[in-house]
């Protein structure tokens, strides 16, 4: 089933499937696992290479030296931008604490006060992806093995996908939005799945 709030048609499983993102069963496994770097936009590349100098202190070397190979992104095989990964597949942007979960360091960046909230969207959302259309922009529920953990946390604690990432929704397509999902989600109580 197919939800159209305004120009984006959406899944119902973003409403359905539950999610909690699990870090200390994952380790942050979807940062370093997969055949592409992150999707960005084109005004992300720019503001990811003018604040370059606030994030590079939070990353690895490696993921230093691959930027300053390939510089802040790469094109996947659509030709879309995307961040540059190191050796391993790892994006360039991760960094490891204490525990060996991988991180985000434009998101420490942010956090410790040195830039603005400039994590990709695509980030953010997941495991939500978006794919703009010439009319329209498609929500979809990503479903990964690597997530089997966040699933089951989600299941537990009963957050539908969509409510886990109401703040990147909220940043991505503003507050109105998200309330409209509220709504859906309310409507689709009534409906068998």
């Amino acid at each position: 089933m197919l939800i159209e709030i305004e120009d984006k048609i959406i899944s119902a499983e973003v409403f359905r499937k539950k999610f909690v993102c699990d870090l200390i069963r994952c380790k942050g496994a979807c940062c370093v696992e997969g055949d592409a770097g992150a999707p960005l936009s084109q005004e992300e590349v720019f503001k990811l290479t003018e604040h370059l100098d606030n994030i590079a202190p939070y990353m690895s070397s490696e993921g230093l030296e691959a930027i300053s190979k390939f510089g802040v992104s790469t094109t996947d095989h659509e030709g879309e931008p995307v961040t540059p990964l190191i050796k391993d597949g790892t994006c360039a942007f991760v960094f490891y604490n204490e525990k060996h979960q991988a991180l985000c360091s434009i998101e420490k960046a942010h956090l410790e006060g040195a830039i603005e909230n400039l994590k990709p969207i695509s980030c953010s959302l997941y495991p939500i992806r978006v794919k703009k259309f010439n009319d329209f922009t498609a929500l979809q529920y990503d479903e990964w093995s690597i997530c089997k953990s966040a699933c089951s946390q989600g299941e537990l604690l009963g957050v539908p996908v969509y409510r886990f990432l109401k703040n990147a929704l909220t940043r991505a397509f503003g507050a109105p939005f998200y309330k409209e999902l509220e709504l859906v989600e309310k409507e689709l109580e009534n409906i068998p799945e």
